[in-house]
C-alpha cells in the first residue's frame, strides 16, 4: 500500500511541476508544492523500504523530472504553447518632404499629450510638449525623431 502512496505522490508532484511550467509560470505555488511532494515521496521511500529503494526513488525523480520537462517543451504540445510569430511591421515612417520642423498644423482631436493633427494635408500622430491642447488649435512642429513628432501650441 505504501508503494502506491509513494507513486501517487510522485505522480502528483509531476502534475504540479507541469502546471508550474505551463499554466501558472512564475507563481511558484505549484513549484513549491511539487518540491514538497517529491521530497516527501523520497522520504517515505527511505523510511519505509530502506536505502536502496530510497536512492532509486531519488534517482528516478532527479533524472525523469528534467527529461519530462524538456520533452514537454520540445514536443508538439510545447511548440504550440511557445510564441513563435515573427513581427515584420514597422512604425509609422514620417515623410520628411511633406512634414517638416516648423510646419503649422491644426489638432483634429485633443492632444492629451498624444493625438492627431492635420498638417500640409496629412494626418499624423503627434506628441505635445506636455500641455493639453484642445481640438481645432494651431500647433507648430518643433521636433521630428524617427516616427515621433513633437509639437507645441502656437498661443503660448
Amino acid at each position: 500500500m505504501n508503494i502506491l502512496i509513494i507513486l501517487l505522490l510522485i505522480f502528483l508532484a509531476f502534475v504540479l511541476l507541469m502546471i508550474e511550467f505551463t499554466i501558472l509560470p512564475g507563481s511558484t505555488i505549484a513549484g513549491i508544492g511539487s518540491v514538497l511532494l517529491f521530497g516527501y515521496s523520497i522520504y517515505m521511500a527511505f523510511t519505509t523500504y530502506g536505502a536502496l529503494t530510497g536512492f532509486l526513488t531519488l534517482g528516478f525523480v532527479v533524472i525523469v523530472a528534467p527529461i519530462l520537462i524538456v520533452r514537454l517543451f520540445k514536443g508538439k504540445t510545447g511548440k504550440r504553447m511557445v510564441l513563435s510569430t515573427i513581427l515584420t511591421g514597422v512604425a509609422n515612417l514620417i515623410d520628411q518632404e511633406k512634414v517638416k520642423v516648423g510646419d503649422i498644423g491644426v489638432t483634429i482631436g485633443r492632444l492629451a499629450p498624444m493625438g492627431k493633427i492635420r498638417v500640409n494635408g496629412e494626418v499624423v500622430e503627434v506628441r505635445s510638449t506636455g500641455t493639453y491642447v484642445d481640438p481645432g488649435e494651431s500647433v507648430r512642429i518643433i521636433q521630428i525623431e524617427k516616427s515621433q513628432i513633437t509639437v507645441e501650441p502656437l498661443n503660448l
